[in-house]
């Protein structure tokens, strides 16, 4: 049996007559938003046939059509005309007109009345819309069939209301047809508008015509009472004559008193919280102005003002204005700040949702130069946090796919989730890279917070110390680039190495060339070595105090003479016309004294090492910088020139261990998106049970750190779980670069135990340890072997950033590393804290003067604009605290300068770009103090190992005072004062020696000296007894604190079974031992009050900077296996000369 097919249709809506008529009146926003500016322009019309009947009527001419008002005329009351007030004189024509208007209004009311029922009729008819239609419309359409009523008066001038009632629902139905975002401020305001604009009519209209029967006012009259009545004026020389129109005008006054103020009270109640949100950001603004847009999910007046203050520091942003979208209110700090008008006129603060289009588009965000999105790092739950970043990032790239991203991630597995912003920051994998840095590289912290914020080098220039003065001009350089064929510093280089234009630069300009990118490459390569050779479209990137557009160049006369004998063509075309060497001989050999271009005498005295140094083999002077390298003469895998060869072999016990380590990647990365670093690894991965540390297994019976028997140092991290972020503390103390008998045992101390996956991706690397406790334990901090440490570092928790009031979320943090400087006074304590205004609290000491004057000195600087003002606080200064959030200007920067988030990835060992050198560092020993100045030593460098220095990390002694001194010590304050001048005197007769002078001075000898001085000045004079007894009562509370402080160590050691002997309290320690740990900066000389040192990083020096003993050199050292050749047995040899090369290293540059 065949079966046709049976089309059916299915509706949407139900398909009746009436469902027919309500989609197309009411459901539909297209069709209902022409029925309703249809309604709205007929209720116009009918205002405006109103009006032209007043016009065209005369209450003179009226005749009533009535025949019983015509008998009963003259019964009226002779004060009252109530004829001129029933009937009008109206025109035929603008009735039929009246009419038509009033026949469409009734049946469109009554239509809708039918489309809008829902069983209770009664509530339609009630309505104030439905009974005003119904009296401006019903008696119109009597009129067609009862002609004498045609001039009865009708009140068409309450249709008025009804319009106002159509505007405001066309104004909502425009909203949902063009998608816009509603605005209730706007609708408000327009509801208020038509309010007053309703009354005013109403009450012209009613006066003008019950004056009809009075005083025969006019339209224009009865307009000029109601606003004069209603402003609250009130002249008197227009009234109403009647009673009826005074009664009018008192309903009138009574329905304002009611109406308006609830108009008002919902307009200021919409216009507080449009102040709340912000309200919009024009497109016209958008389109003709230039913003970026700021998303935070918290903001704070700390953050807000980095921001701001990094931002608008670039001059060519000034005119860029700054839309903040938060989705909780403006704090009242943010909100006081933002009504400065420096900051009011740029910042606009939007409160809404990144995940909303509406208040993406209030923000423009498709017109954005660019958009921030900033984590909340003060979340418990810092996974949480980053969760809410990666959707704000993912919503932004919906919404406008072409605006620039700069993301700030927390965790770095959340990282790659983020990888198509323009730029990312993991705060992780940058703090714990930091932190390790920190421990081979003294500051390494303050040195890459320094570069990353924009400054001038104004700080401290007024300050009363030299070194706050010399700290402060060297924080100003920053990280700038240029391309070499425009560059007056680099251009003459253009065909030379990279180090020989490196240091010619520093030598002549003082700026301190640190890496190139190719024009046909993406990577930027940090000292890619002698063999790279510029070219003009190599871009340049070089560190100093301001970038070369901004530089006026001022050459000496004696320069500008030599220029004009060497040549009158251009300017780099005249040492070309010399033979090479005689240009090597006279640009390579110079002495670095800038006041001195002449080239040294030929005898080389100044160079010879003293004698009693029993360095005499070494070279008396500085080889030159070559333009162009000598492949034979640096070896393809050279980690350092002049090594020496009776040290090249190790013995067997120290070998032993290190020759089974192996180099390779990293078999397991614990997170997507990791950089590649080859690394020592362990030949096979170690066990998990082995990695414990305080606990031994079947594979070795240690519990301790004692009994490993370790020949480094131990780095130990205080963290509260092994997060993902550990993994980048790791790598760069176990790359490939590192010599392997300077690689340090490292322990972590966490919190919690570490999963697998963890122990997965550690257990490659030699020598890393965990063990589970905390850093208020003391037990925990024996057992993991904190007496055999050089450094501890103790990250900032995550539990803590909780607190209730923001800035205490780093007290037990702060407390616990204060004790530790009281327990272990030689250890050095790296400290990460949540907020950078708690390092004041860091090493603290109780009525110190000298730290209350820094405390002035940061106000002041903080006063004067400055965005460092923190810079001077000794922990900072000295590397031994930092906070993440310094860094958040590194993503600031980048907006500017699209190249600082990868150079400093480069700095800090993230990322290892093949031909592109690392960050190390070198100490400066009385061996090297005949080289005399920062230039020399930079000479030195290029020429031998082609090492760039960058800067220098000084520890000197100081004099502070304090009250507890001011009490102790017995000498007057005129000693004090002849005893800091003194000290001035030594100290700059020591800067400005020559090299012998130096050598015979070393710090400790002038240190001891100082102290003899002193001891013999407090001799001469014999103390008071009471100041006798004051002196001894506090030396016994001195000591005998000191003493309690070692029995309870001793104890506690004694009751875990651990020796004794390596433990060693500050009454112990000689006073030999004792400088040598102040010159190394790790104590803060409890066994003197006065005497103490501080520690600070110059970036950059200039080339006449004296060295001093015990200075620390930040390098970039070249990419040891930039140039190995391809071929394997070459390779084998170069790998096996590094091995034994590196075991000189130390010995060479006193890493």
């Amino acid at each position: 049996m065949f079966h046709a097919w049976v089309q059916v249709e299915f509706y949407v809506n139900e398909n009746t007559f009436k469902e027919r008529l309500k989609l197309f009146f009411i459901k539909n926003q297209r069709s209902s938003l022409r029925i309703r500016i249809f309604n709205f322009c007929l209720k116009l019309l009918t205002c405006l046939l109103y009006i032209v009947r007043v016009m065209l009527d005369n209450p003179a001419e009226i005749r009533s059509e009535c025949v019983d008002c015509q008998l009963n005329e003259t019964t009226y009351s002779t004060e009252i005309n109530w004829e001129v007030i029933f009937w009008v004189d109206r025109k035929i024509s603008v009735w039929a007109i009246q009419v038509i208007v009033a026949l469409i209004s009734f049946l469109e009311a009554m239509l809708l009345t039918y489309l809008s029922y829902k069983g209770n009729i009664w509530e339609q008819i009630f309505q104030v819309s439905f009974l005003l239609e119904m009296i401006t419309t019903v008696p119109f359409i009597i009129t067609i069939f009862w002609p004498p009523l045609r001039n009865i008066f009708i009140p068409v001038f309450l249709n008025c209301w009804l319009a106002k009632c159509a505007l405001e629902n066309m104004i909502n139905d425009l909203h949902r047809a063009i998608q816009r975002t509603h605005s209730a401020m706007f609708n408000q305001v327009l509801i208020l508008i038509c309010t007053l604009l309703c009354l005013v009519f109403t009450g012209t209209c009613g006066i003008q015509h019950l004056e009809r029967a009075g005083k025969n006012l006019s339209l224009f009259n009865s307009l000029y009472f109601c606003i004069v009545t209603f402003s609250t004026v009130g002249y008197g020389d227009v009234t109403p004559q009647i009673w009826p129109s005074q009664l009018l005008v008192v309903i009138m006054i009574c329905v304002a008193l009611v109406v308006l103020p609830l108009q008002f009270e919902e307009l200021m109640y919409l216009w507080m919280e449009r102040q709340k949100s912000g309200g919009n950001y024009s497109r016209h603004r958008a389109q003709t102005e230039k913003h970026v847009v700021l998303c935070v999910s918290s903001l704070k007046i700390d953050l807000l003002m980095d921001f701001l203050n990094e931002f608008y520091a670039h001059p060519r942003l000034q005119d860029y204005y700054v839309v903040i979208l938060c989705p909780t209110e403006m704090d009242i700090q943010v909100r006081r700040v933002l009504q400065i008008p420096l900051w009011s006129q740029r910042v606009i603060y939007l409160q809404g949702s990144v995940l909303k289009d509406q208040d993406l588009m209030r923000a423009k965000m498709d017109d954005a130069e660019s958009c921030f999105i900033l984590s909340s790092r003060n979340e418990v739950d810092r996974t949480a946090a980053d969760h809410q970043t990666i959707l704000r990032a993912w919503a932004v790239k919906d919404f406008a796919p072409n605006c620039p991203l700069y993301v700030q991630i927390l965790k770095p597995e959340n990282k790659f989730h983020v990888k198509f912003a323009d730029h990312v920051v993991c705060e992780e994998e940058f703090k714990y890279a930091m932190l390790a840095l920190n421990c081979v590289c003294p500051a390494t912290s303050t040195l890459v917070t320094l570069l990353v914020h924009t400054s001038r080098g104004q700080e401290g220039q007024q300050s009363p110390e030299q070194w706050q003065r010399m700290y402060g001009r060297c924080s100003g350089n920053e990280v700038y680039h240029i391309r070499l064929g425009d560059s007056k510093f680099f251009g003459e280089y253009d065909g030379k190495s990279f180090t020989y234009a490196s240091f010619h630069a520093h030598k002549k300009y003082g700026v301190c060339l640190i890496g190139v990118k190719r024009e046909d490459n993406k990577s930027i390569l940090l000292n890619p070595g002698p063999r790279h050779i510029m070219a003009t479209s190599d871009t340049c990137y070089y560190i100093n105090i301001t970038k070369e557009e901004n530089s006026a160049f001022i050459f000496k006369q004696e320069e500008k003479h030599k220029r004009k004998g060497l040549s009158s063509g251009g300017a780099f075309e005249g040492p070309s016309r010399l033979p090479v060497h005689s240009i090597i001989a006279s640009m390579g050999t110079v002495a670095m004294d800038l006041q001195n271009t002449n080239p040294p005498d030929s005898d080389g005295s100044k160079l010879a090492l003293p004698a009693e140094n029993g360095a005499g083999s070494r070279r008396p002077s500085i080889a030159p910088v070559l333009e162009i390298a000598d492949s034979a003469a640096i070896l393809p895998c050279d980690l350092l020139g002049d090594q020496s060869e009776d040290e090249a072999t190790q013995s067997d016990d120290e070998g032993s261990s290190a020759s089974e380590y192996v180099k390779g990647y990293p078999p397991n990365s614990p997170y997507i998106g990791s950089s590649p670093t080859l690394c020592h690894l362990l030949p096979e991965k170690a066990p998990f049970c082995c990695l414990r540390l305080d606990k031994g297994c079947k594979h070795n019976s240690f519990e301790d750190a004692k009994a490993y028997g370790f020949k480094n140092k131990l780095i130990i991290v205080s963290a509260e779980t092994a997060g993902n972020g550990l993994y980048n503390f790791i790598v760069p103390l176990r790359a490939y670069y590192r010599p392997r008998k300077e690689l340090n045992p490292i322990v972590l101390l966490l919190d919690n135990p570490p999963d697998n996956h963890f122990l997965e991706a550690i257990c490659c690397f030699p020598m890393v340890y965990f063990m589970a406790g905390t850093i208020d334990n003391l037990d925990n901090l024996l057992q993991c072997g904190i007496i055999y440490a050089d450094n501890l570092v103790v990250v900032d928790k995550e539990s803590t950033m909780s607190a209730e009031e923001d800035y205490m979320a780093d007290a037990k943090t702060i407390v616990n590393v204060q004790t530790m400087f009281r327990l272990f006074p030689s250890l050095s304590i790296i400290t990460e804290l949540t907020h950078p205004s708690n390092m004041r609290f860091m090493q603290f000491r109780a009525k110190d003067c000298y730290s209350l004057a820094l405390s002035k000195l940061e106000k002041k600087e903080r006063d004067k604009g400055s965005n460092l003002a923190f810079m001077f606080r000794l922990p900072f200064a000295a590397g031994r605290v930092f906070s993440i959030s310094m860094l958040d200007t590194l993503l600031y920067q980048s907006f500017v300068k699209d190249y600082m988030i990868l150079i400093a990835r480069l700095l800090l060992g993230l990322d290892t770009t093949p031909g592109s050198g690392y960050l190390c560092a070198m100490k400066v020993t009385e061996d090297d103090l005949w080289i005399r100045t920062y230039g020399r030593l930079f000479q030195k460098l290029c020429s031998s190992s082609a090492e760039i220095p960058i800067g220098i990390y000084r520890t000197e002694s100081h004099m502070f005072t304090s009250s507890e001194s001011q009490i102790s010590i017995n000498v007057e304050e005129c000693e004090d004062t002849k005893d800091r001048r003194e000290s001035w005197k030594e100290k700059s007769a020591h800067r400005n020696s020559t090299g012998s002078d130096q050598s015979e001075h070393p710090l400790l000898r002038k240190k001891s000296l100082q102290w003899a001085r002193r001891l013999s000045r407090k001799n001469t004079k014999p103390p008071t007894r009471a100041e006798r007894i004051t002196q001894q009562r506090l030396n016994l509370y001195r000591r005998s604190e000191r003493q309690e402080l070692s029995e309870l160590v001793k104890n506690r050691m004694k009751h875990l079974g651990l020796p004794t002997t390596g433990y060693e309290d500050v009454a112990n320690l000689t006073a030999s031992d004792v400088m040598n740990r102040v010159n190394l900066g790790y104590l803060q000389d409890e066994m003197n009050d006065h005497q103490n040192t501080l520690s600070y990083v110059l970036i950059n020096p200039s080339p006449d900077t004296r060295l001093e003993l015990n200075d620390i050199v930040y390098l970039i050292r070249s990419d040891p296996l930039a140039h190995v050749p391809n071929d394997p047995p070459a390779r084998v040899s170069c790998m096996r000369m590094r091995q034994e090369l590196g075991a000189e290293t130390r010995d060479e540059t006193q890493l």
